[in-house]
């Protein structure tokens, strides 16, 4: 065996032409907005959601007078179909009649919002209905403590009301900062 040759190479496989960097995973950066409803679509659907939508956007499909006393649980469909289900609320005690008076109006809303005839009936159950930090407007006590005199008259200059408070808020606090 010994014949004086090398052993023969091994043939190496031919290079593959450059392509461009992809990330690891799936693809592009995304904004965090944008990933939510997709994270919280799987606890919905598992809690008969199949649109989260429904919960986050409830206040704008039925008002803000009937989102502040009954709230959507559940949206059951007939097995194997998106159509014609069981939206299922909750309602405060005290609002039950109410809320049943307008039960076509709620189902022709949230049709329309789905673009089809998702609903076809309500079930109501009585309940506490928690007050959503959305549906009431979050306001800030008012300070008792006088903005400096130096800094009140740059800060009426202000147009956006919302920008002064808070500029006026970090004045406050720099100036009981300096009084320590």
């Amino acid at each position: 065996m010994e014949s004086g040759k090398p052993p023969p190479r091994p043939k190496s496989p031919p290079a593959k032409p450059a392509r461009p960097y992809e990330r690891p995973r799936g693809g592009d950066a995304q904004a965090v907005a944008d990933l939510v409803p997709q994270i919280g679509r799987a606890a919905f659907r598992r809690f008969g959601f199949v649109q989260s939508s429904v919960v986050t956007r409830w206040p704008e499909i039925v008002g803000a007078a009937h989102a502040r006393v009954c709230v959507p649980e559940a949206i059951r469909f007939p097995p194997g179909e998106k159509a014609d289900g069981i939206l299922q609320l909750v309602v405060q005690p005290a609002h039950a009649p109410l809320i049943q008076h307008v039960i076509p109006e709620i189902i022709e809303r949230v049709n329309r919002f789905f673009g089809y005839k998702a609903v076809a009936r309500v079930k109501m159950r009585q309940g506490a209905v928690k007050a959503d930090a959305a549906q009431k407007p979050a306001t800030a006590p008012p300070s008792l403590k006088p903005i400096p005199m130096e800094l009140g008259d740059s800060l009426r200059d202000i147009g956006d009301p919302e920008l002064r408070m808070v500029l006026e808020s970090l004045a406050r606090s720099l100036g009981s900062k300096e009084d320590d």
